[in-house]
């Protein structure tokens, strides 16, 4: 039993360790977009930047492309913190439900997420892993 609860907390260090990668992978991926939110804000402040024949683009393009290059590094931004602190939880053994959630969701994140997602689900479903958290929650 001492063997099995040594091996269980092993686990969750290291897929504590590999979320705290996983979490700046992400954060550096929802960078990406930060070409649009420029170019969007851009279009807004000098339209007259992107002028062909004559004629400026709708400024609603601008708004648009900063609108959504902003909303998906907000996204991914928050994501990778859902996910850090996930794994700052999976070190301390608390917030089983809320590990468990940032696990699934982890699963849409391809190939890293996939990975860590299922093996964290895998690790947290073992009934000694939930008397793990069990026991520090109380």
């Amino acid at each position: 039993m001492g063997t099995n609860m040594n091996q269980d907390e092993q686990h969750l260090k290291l897929l504590s360790i590999f979320h705290y990668i996983v979490g700046v992978i992400i954060a550096l991926f929802s960078c990406f977009p930060i070409f649009h939110l420029v170019f969007g804000i851009v279009m807004i402040a000098s339209p007259e930047t992107f002028e062909s024949g004559g004629k400026a683009p709708p400024a609603f393009i601008g708004w648009l492309f900063t609108a959504i290059g902003g909303t998906i590094i907000l996204v991914g931004w928050v994501f990778a913190a859902c996910v850090i602190v996930a794994g700052r939880f999976l070190s301390l053994w608390r917030h089983y439900t809320f590990c468990l959630v940032i696990a699934a969701i982890e699963c849409l994140f391809m190939p890293f997420g996939t990975v860590l997602g299922v093996f964290t689900i895998i690790v947290l479903m073992r009934e000694s892993v939930k008397q793990i958290f069990s026991t520090t929650g109380a």
